[in-house]
């Protein structure tokens, strides 16, 4: 089968960062399936384990994470899907990724593709959708629709991340505060839902005091820098809860004793990786956000196709994100 992967931890800049290879369709275990690869999406994750994750020429790496196909195989003791059956997910760290003509995946983390979406469209959803969800639903503990109105500041601009999770959150019933510093970053997270926006190149506790709506609920960071958790400890409500899903410098955790905010880490890899007793919640989440797709309740997230799936295209797509200004998704389909 035809693949991307890589042979040593290169800058994107060498043609040798992502090469193309030729490797043996994998046979799926009990609760594998075995999937068709029609499109991937691009995330800043797949850019890391690009750096990090070791190969060599012997042994090269497939990374990619976001997938949309079909069901080739199912393994024996499978239940959720059966051949034929278009699906999404996320897939793992440790297993071969999604930049594949075929890729196995443990089937209680794939979700039925949205009717609605090509293929394309639906890989730009998964690994953000799961990350937004378990973030708001698992860690924060969102209150549905309650009354009033909760507050939640989303911190990342126009991010993929950030895109999934101020629409889930508005059709929760939060009044969502996003942070962008361009115009353009600032129409894309308003077309979102976005009620108020903030700029976080600028003290983000007078903006947020500007706009009337009393100390802030919920924090959903994905880029948290000292000067922003300062700023945040100033305007958040007494027993907030904040979560985050960077890896941040040493922070103060004392500035929010006093008003018994909690902390909270969402690392989307943990329950697959970890093989927790919960880990089809993941399975849920992704045919949840499928049924709110097709509803029309919310919106893709896919900005850029760059074509076919090769190591050209998908250079281009890590050069993209390195660039930390890419808006929504990049997609790329087929091979």
């Amino acid at each position: 089968m035809k693949a991307v992967g890589y042979e040593a931890n290169l800058p994107i800049e060498n043609d040798r960062s992502l090469i193309d290879l030729d490797l043996p369709v994998p046979s799926p275990g009990k609760r594998d399936l075995l999937v068709r690869i029609h499109a991937v999406s691009v995330n800043p994750r797949d850019i890391k384990s690009r750096k990090t994750l070791p190969a060599s020429h012997d042994a090269p790496r497939v990374i990619g994470y976001d997938a949309s196909g079909v069901v080739e195989q199912a393994g024996p003791e499978t239940t959720l899907f059966k051949p034929g059956d278009p699906v999404f997910y996320a897939g793992v760290l440790d297993r071969p990724g999604s930049n594949a003509q075929y890729q196995l995946v443990d089937e209680r983390i794939v979700g039925r593709k949205p009717q609605s979406l090509d293929h394309a469209a639906a890989a730009a959803i998964p690994l953000i959708a799961l990350t937004a969800g378990e973030m708001l639903f698992d860690r924060l503990a969102v209150q549905r629709h309650a009354a009033p109105p909760k507050s939640l500041l989303m911190l990342g601009g126009a991010g993929g991340v950030p895109s999934m999770a101020i629409q889930l959150a508005r059709h929760a019933g939060l009044t969502v505060i996003a942070s962008a510093s361009r115009p353009e970053s600032e129409q894309w997270v308003r077309k979102l839902g976005a009620q108020h926006v903030v700029d976080h190149t600028r003290p983000l506790d007078a903006q947020i005091r500007q706009l009337g709506l009393g100390p802030i609920d919920y924090v959903f960071s994905t880029h948290t820098s000292e000067q922003a958790w300062t700023e945040i400890a100033r305007v958040i409500a007494a027993q907030g809860r904040f979560g985050l899903i960077d890896e941040p410098g040493p922070l103060d955790l004392r500035l929010y004793k006093s008003l018994c905010v909690s902390i909270h880490w969402e690392a989307m890899f943990t329950r697959p990786m970890q093989n927790t007793p919960d880990i089809l919640r993941q399975h849920q989440i992704l045919t949840d956000v499928a049924d709110l797709i097709d509803a029309g309740a919310i919106q893709p997230v896919g900005t850029q196709n760059l074509g076919a799936i090769n190591a050209a295209n998908l250079r281009k797509a890590h050069a993209l994100i390195e660039t930390g200004r890419t808006i929504g998704k990049i997609v790329l389909a087929g091979f």
